[in-house]
């Protein structure tokens, strides 16, 4: 019964993590791209405003491709069974708890 308790705190601890780890992907998203396109469009210096041109946004679609990748992830891990995953994890956990 305990190692079925600590089972599931340790998936439960994971997608705590897991989740986590996105919403710190996605805020450092945020801030950096808006401080980045202020930059190039010349917010900050003499130059006309220019919030039309394609490059400046060239960043923030490349990292959020990597974005939707993480939150793919996080979908996944949240929402999808993967019973075949979820076997191989307990399987290393008893496995490790044994070598204790």
């Amino acid at each position: 019964m305990e190692v079925k308790k600590s089972l599931s705190y340790l998936r439960a601890k994971k997608k705590v993590e897991t989740l986590k780890g996105f919403y710190s992907h996605l805020l450092v998203f945020v801030m950096v791209n808006i401080i980045i396109l202020l930059f190039s469009a010349n917010v900050f210096n003499s130059k006309p405003l220019d919030f039309k041109h394609w490059s400046n946004y060239a960043i923030a679609f490349f990292w959020g491709i990597g974005l939707v990748s993480h939150a793919i992830y996080v979908l996944f891990e949240f929402k999808f069974n993967n019973v075949l995953l979820k076997r191989w994890e307990e399987k290393k956990i008893k496995q490790f708890l044994e070598e204790q």
